[in-house]
């Protein structure tokens, strides 16, 4: 079968003039690993659609127990590259947890996770959030809401928790970040206790975002933090109603990344090129002509090698819409970002803003300066391979010119206070004085226990 592979795409090459760019690869056969999550999207795509037999990779795509397994096999070599969270090449690479030089040349969404309640804990949230002219909530709806709820929870002696994927996830620092922006404090980690619940008001701990659901259910946890389609699948069981996107949190924010480690890509640079350019070219397809490609993306992450959820669950948030409460439906159409607003491109002010948020709750114990985190940014984001890949496509007329900030400086231009639910802005350039603006956790010059 691989010499037939061969044989049809040798015949396509002389054919095509996409391909007179085609790189010598150091090796062909890789496997990368995934979670169970409809931003995994770009990995089916890429298989689904040929795009990596069209870079001559052979590529075996294996959905991964947990994100640790995930971390622990690409850094042993089991899997050649993986969907990751964003904050574990970060945190792998500065020693936090397993140690390993990990990079991205790309990053793989924008949006996409939402933070849900119980039943119960919606009910009890409700009469104090606002409504607008229809009698609906009036979202953002902020954690302030849940304040006395998580009170009256304290008066009966009774945690209040919550639930979260992995301690570096965006998951955990979005969670933390609204939960903080509402008065209540999340906890904090040392180097003696890393669990993350000091001084809480809400005691978050780890669960899988497959098993979401069935623990909220199960009344192990009261909420959660997941990316789709966990959030949706709560209001298809009517166990629970998703309170806030992380779109209404802050807009446009960075999600997951594809990571390998910096040894893979020294070893094989033609082989990550053309890992990337499949990459952006999945993107690209999952987002060209208004989302009109969905529909179809739906079908694929809905087979069990992939998400393996219903497909009315997985199109509820990736075709444009968001449903809360049932019948609640609202139109979101950026809920899930794949290529446009340079969704693909690893920006250092992504990695930056994780690594404020790993030193505000006390997983980077002590003060760094500034050039701290522009360096460590730059040793794990790299957008130089991820434009050589996009001048390649552009070339071979497989992408447009005016789709790539070619001149960035790796740095987005500051979020504004109007795009974050706490109305306080975030320029990567700054990350200390970004620190000190914010109201609970570690200021720039404390150190974590």
């Amino acid at each position: 079968m691989r010499k037939l592979l061969c044989g049809l795409m040798a015949t396509t090459m002389i054919a095509s003039p996409a391909f007179a760019e085609m790189l010598e690869l150091e090796k062909d056969e890789l496997t990368f690993g995934f979670i169970k999550l409809t931003d995994m999207a770009p990995l089916a795509i890429a298989y689904e659609n040929g795009y990596f037999l069209d870079e001559g990779l052979f590529v075996t795509l294996e959905a991964q127990a947990n994100w640790k397994v995930l971390l622990d096999g690409v850094i042993g070599g089991q899997l050649d590259g993986a969907h990751m969270l964003a904050g574990q090449p970060l945190a792998a690479t500065i020693g936090y947890g397993t140690e390993a030089h990990i990079i991205t040349p790309f990053s793989m969404d924008l949006n996409g996770n939402g933070i849900t309640v119980s039943n119960a804990v919606w009910d009890a949230m409700k009469p104090n959030i606002p409504t607008d002219a229809d009698g609906k909530p009036q979202h953002p709806i902020s954690a302030s809401a849940l304040l006395p709820v998580v009170e009256s929870y304290k008066a009966e002696g009774k945690p209040f928790n919550m639930g979260m994927v992995f301690p570096v996830s965006t998951h955990n620092y979005e969670l933390r970040y609204w939960l903080a922006a509402g008065g209540l404090n999340p906890g904090q980690y040392t180097p003696a206790d890393t669990t993350g619940t000091i001084g809480a008001d809400v005691m978050l701990s780890v669960t899988p975002p497959p098993q979401m659901p069935a623990t909220m259910e199960a009344g192990t946890i009261d909420g959660y933090a997941v990316g789709e389609p966990w959030n949706q699948q709560a209001v298809v069981k009517g166990i629970g109603v998703p309170v806030i996107t992380d779109y209404e949190l802050w807009k446009n924010n960075p999600e997951k990344v594809f990571g390998i480690t910096d040894a893979f890509a020294a070893e094989n640079p033609n082989t990550t090129l053309a890992l990337t350019k499949a990459l952006i070219r999945a993107a690209i397809w999952l987002d060209e002509n208004d989302n009109a490609n969905r529909a179809e993306a739906v079908e694929i992450l809905a087979r069990p090698e992939y998400v393996g959820a219903d497909a009315d669950v997985i199109a509820a948030s990736m075709t444009g819409t968001f449903e809360y409460e049932p019948g609640d439906v609202r139109n979101v159409p950026d809920f899930n970002v794949f290529f446009r607003y340079n969704a693909t491109y690893p920006f250092y002010s992504d990695a930056v803003w994780y690594l404020t948020q790993m030193r505000r709750w006390g997983q980077i114990a002590e003060p760094k300066d500034d050039a701290w985190f522009d360096e460590t940014a730059k040793s794990v984001y790299r957008p130089d391979i991820y434009l050589e890949a996009a001048r390649m496509l552009v070339d071979e007329g497989l992408a447009s010119e005016a789709d790539f900030p070619w001149d960035s400086d790796g740095y987005k231009a500051p979020t504004p206070a109007a795009d974050i639910i706490d109305g306080i802005p975030y320029d990567g350039k700054t990350p200390n004085a970004y620190i000190d603006s914010l109201p609970i956790g570690l200021k720039s010059g404390d150190i974590a226990g």
